[in-house]
């Protein structure tokens, strides 16, 4: 049976080469570099010290992005169990897991964000999910986004009688929640100029806009050892900034979020505190919240 297992593990991780080096012209890193990173059975965790802007204020917080490579299932679009069983329904996907903690007063807020985008790009252009739930004391709201025949299936719920619940499409577009996972894969995948997107669900629904596309100004600049993705969205007075590094794994130093917030232009700031490599899902014990200290959580 174990012999078995590794087959099944070392097909798994060809198959995986295979997709990289048909994705991208990217020359740094090599199919070699890229698969030794994102393949070695672990997930990145970064920690960020967070300053989130709500309600006119900024407010202390802490921020994680966590990058996992897994199987996805094409059509039910859920991380399958057992890929081996069912390899033409399955792609491989960079999954990330962003979450924001901050307190605004008394009461906390949690938001997390899961989007699912394949690795090979050029086969599979469009991530294929995103979702999103955000919570605090007054209740919470959820919002999924699915690629389905050239367009986004959009479901919104929530407490808020004018925002749900909502079942809808949106035309195809880049997604914002996607950008974080192409910077990682390949940030020359980035579109530069004026170009349509759908801005981040976070963004959505904690100032309760319907998801729709917009326009955006979008640039790519360089210096020294780090490079800057800027999304500058005129109509909504909004602009997303993420610096990371330029070489591999592009890891992700610091973002920044300007808009408006209680008649004042404030500008939400992440700087990155600390990363490990770690099967997380495993660790679970008291004895493991020793790699909390390590992320400075």
């Amino acid at each position: 049976m174990r012999f078995f297992y590794l087959m099944s593990l070392l097909l798994l991780i060809q198959c995986s080469k295979v997709e990289y080096m048909e994705n991208s012209d990217y020359q740094n890193p090599t199919a070699s570099d890229f698969n030794d990173y994102w393949y070695q059975g672990l997930a990145e965790l970064n920690s960020y010290e967070l300053e989130q802007v709500r309600y006119g204020q900024l407010h202390q917080g802490e921020a994680v992005l966590i990058f996992v490579t897994e199987d996805f299932s094409k059509s039910k679009q859920v991380k399958l169990d057992n890929p081996q069983a069912v390899p033409n329904d399955t792609v491989k996907v960079l999954k990330l897991n962003a979450t924001k903690k901050f307190v605004t007063g008394i009461y906390p807020y949690s938001l997390m964000m899961s989007v699912f985008t394949p690795v090979n790009q050029r086969k599979y252009p469009n991530s294929l999910k995103v979702s999103t739930t955000t919570q605090d004391w007054c209740g919470h709201a959820f919002e999924q986004l699915n690629f389905d025949k050239n367009k986004f299936a959009v479901q919104v719920n929530s407490y808020f009688e004018s925002e749900g619940d909502k079942e809808f499409t949106v035309g195809n577009a880049l997604l914002e929640d996607e950008v974080w996972n192409m910077v990682r894969l390949n940030p020359e995948n980035l579109p530069t100029g004026e170009i349509e997107i759908i801005p981040a669900t976070f963004f959505a629904r904690l100032k309760h806009k319907e998801t729709e596309v917009a326009k955006a100004k979008a640039a790519l600049s360089r210096k020294d050892s780090l490079s800057t993705y800027t999304l500058n969205y005129p109509d909504y007075n909004r602009q997303l900034s993420i610096t990371f590094k330029s070489d591999f794994p592009h890891k992700i130093t610091g973002f920044e979020e300007t808009l408006q917030s209680g008649g004042k232009t404030l500008t939400t700031k992440a700087k990155l505190k600390e990363t490990i490599m770690l099967d997380y899902w495993n660790k679970h014990f008291n004895e493991d919240r020793k790699y909390r200290a390590e992320l400075g959580l």
